[in-house]
């Protein structure tokens, strides 16, 4: 999905500013490091995880003891998988970049270290810019 469809399918999402944030792919997306994202993940605090999973969405604890939730067929709701904070971005709650890297780093599959350099060069260009003001 590209970020208009993704801004459109996360702003359904009633519970997203209580306690949830876009991770991931999505928040490359938004972030306009790519293009699209197959799929929406998020993170949750532990009293979101428990409201969902009463109200009876399909949840999977992990070896960490956290719950990873379906809350549809392309989105997954991780409790309490969060680096570094939170930030906003067009006006949704979404893992800050240093965040990201953390995550991805964490992760360690190859697509992640593509996603870093992605970001790192973002980040580098940005201060550059930055610099140039």
């Amino acid at each position: 999905m590209n970020r208009k469809e993704l801004i459109r399918r996360v702003d359904e999402l009633s519970f997203l500013r209580d306690g949830c944030w876009l991770l991931a792919g999505g928040a490359m997306v938004l972030y306009g490091l790519r293009e699209s994202t197959a799929d929406i993940d998020l993170g949750c605090t532990k009293l979101l995880a428990d409201q969902l999973e009463q109200a009876g969405f399909p949840t999977e604890c992990m070896p960490d003891d956290t719950r990873r939730i379906s809350y549809a067929p392309d989105i997954e709701i991780f409790e309490d998988w969060l680096y570094d904070g939170v930030t906003e971005v067009e006006g949704i709650p979404v893992i800050t970049l240093t965040g990201l890297i953390e995550m991805k780093k964490a992760l360690g599959r190859e697509k992640d270290w593509r996603d870093i350099c992605l970001i790192e060069a973002y980040l580098a260009a940005d201060e550059t810019q930055q610099e140039v003001k």
